[in-house]
Formats: C-alpha cells, sequence, structure tokens
C-alpha cells in the first residue's frame, strides 16, 4: 500500500539521495588517494568483515559485491598482483579456493576504515534528519 507523497516527501528524498551520494564520490576518493580502486577498497572491506575464520569464497564475495563470478575473479586477480589479497585452499575442501588480506590489504583498509567510520559519525545527525518523515 503506498502512501500519497508530498513535496516535502520528495524534498526529504532528493536531499537523502545526495546525501548518499556525497558520502559514496567521498569514499570513492578516499579509495584512489590510498592508491585503490573503488572496487579493490569494496573487495578488501568484504575480505575483513566476512565472518568466519577460513575467510570468504570467490563466490562470498560476488555477492557481497553485486558482481557475476568471472567479475569477482578479474577483480580478486587485479588485488592478488597488487599484494592486497592472497588466495589459499580451504582446509577443509581443497577444491574451495578462500581468500585473506596481505599485509598490505590490512593496513590500507585499516587506514581508510578509520576515516570512513569518523566520516559516518559526522554524516549520521543528518541522515536521521532526513530520514524523519519518510517512515511509512
Amino acid at each position: 500500500m503506498t502512501r500519497d507523497l508530498d513535496d516535502a516527501d520528495y524534498r526529504r528524498l532528493l536531499k537523502f539521495r545526495i546525501g548518499l551520494r556525497r558520502f559514496l564520490h567521498w569514499s570513492e576518493e578516499q579509495a584512489e588517494r590510498a592508491g585503490l580502486t573503488p572496487a579493490q577498497h569494496q573487495l578488501l572491506l568484504a575480505i575483513r568483515g566476512h565472518e568466519g575464520e577460513p575467510g570468504p569464497t570467490i563466490g562470498d564475495i560476488a555477492g557481497y559485491l553485486l558482481l557475476r563470478h568471472h567479475s569477482a575473479v578479474g577483480l580478486i586477480d587485479r588485488a592478488e598482483k597488487a599484494g592486497l589479497v592472497q588466495r589459499h585452499e580451504d582446509t577443509g575442501d581443497r577444491r574451495v579456493v578462500r581468500l585473506r588480506l596481505t599485509p598490505l590489504g590490512t593496513g590500507t583498509l585499516q587506514q581508510l576504515s578509520s576515516a570512513h567510520l569518523e566520516e559516518i559519525q559526522r554524516f549520521t545527525p543528518r541522515i536521521q534528519e532526513l530520514s524523519q518523515g519518510l517512515e511509512p
């Protein structure tokens, strides 16, 4: 069931989307300043943020980043060549490839993540303000 929207709803939606796009643009700039592509930054975060000790599979990464398997493989290949990630065999099933960060990948992600958490803390009050009144 949809409700009737008024002009104020559309203005809030626009401001909300602008805020999200500005954050994403800022995030992409931060990744590039750190020597990464935005996709590599997302890859590192997906590996580090994955729940479970053995590390994510390529399929997990494809799902997290909304990529097709072959696109995830290409991204991982380039990140591995850059010294950011490593592949390793799953201890329980040698057919499964798992991923982990290298020390370079870990350090780069830590630097970026600290800056992102600070930016999110600054951004959160604005998002809360903009989201008021958008509830169904």
